[in-house]
């Protein structure tokens, strides 16, 4: 572990599901007001408009990315609906903020989310001081991740050496231009007796060799790596 993080200078973190646990059940608010949102959009019922719901997340990264492409939504009145949810299930978790902040360099957010939605996460968290940028879908250009674009921009914008940087993330597919630009990668995972409210095509690759690291206590890994490096120092 010394070896693999002794030379890095930013630290990125996704948001949901990564920086809380998948228990908090946050994203399944979501899921359901998508759903709600497409049915409106494709003007079928709740099961009809579900399928397409994970139709276009699958074929396009995101929802949003495929009702922009096929049905030409305005993406921050989705945004805005989508993440009008109810945030008192996020637990506050000041330690993850210290020792984030503990970290030698930048601490930055990755997200397919906005911004509004990233502040709300983690003022709810109170860790909203820990971390010095946050790099939403609108920076992207509402082109999500995996694709390797929002990558290239985030470390562009950002002035980020890859070679220096590592990544936190809930899902695999997430981290495997990560890992070809470079970066250290850690897969953040359910522990083992939490529900995970991902399906299990999203979870493949977990065991693959783009995958550095897997954790399923965030805040006892980091502290692990701040105790090496401390140590190093």
């Amino acid at each position: 572990m010394k070896q693999t993080f002794s030379h890095i200078s930013d630290w990125v973190f996704d948001l949901d599901n990564t920086l809380y646990p998948s228990h908090c059940n946050l994203f399944a608010q979501m899921d359901v007001r998508i759903t709600h949102y497409v049915m409106q959009v494709i003007d079928k019922e709740f099961v009809e408009a579900r399928k397409w719901q994970k139709h276009y997340y699958r074929e396009y990264g995101t929802t949003l990315r495929g009702l922009m492409s096929e049905h030409g939504v305005d993406p921050h009145h989705y945004l805005n609906d989508v993440h009008d949810i109810d945030y008192s299930s996020i637990p506050a978790n000041r330690e993850l903020g210290k020792l984030i902040k503990a970290l030698p360099g930048r601490k930055h957010i990755f997200t397919n989310g906005d911004v509004p939605h990233a502040e709300r996460t983690l003022a709810a968290l109170e860790i909203d001081e820990s971390f010095d940028r946050i790099f939403d879908i609108t920076h992207a250009d509402f082109i999500p991740k995996p694709e390797r674009g929002p990558y290239d921009t985030f470390l562009e914008n950002h002035d980020i050496n890859p070679k220096s940087a590592a990544m936190f993330e809930d899902l695999p597919r997430n981290l495997e231009v990560p890992k070809e630009m470079g970066m250290s990668t850690v897969l953040v995972v359910a522990a083992e007796k939490e529900a995970n409210p991902r399906e299990g095509w999203e979870l493949d690759g977990k065991h693959d060799e783009h995958i550095d690291f897997v954790s399923d206590n965030l805040n006892h890994f980091i502290s692990e790596i701040v105790e090496i490096l401390k140590v190093s120092s």
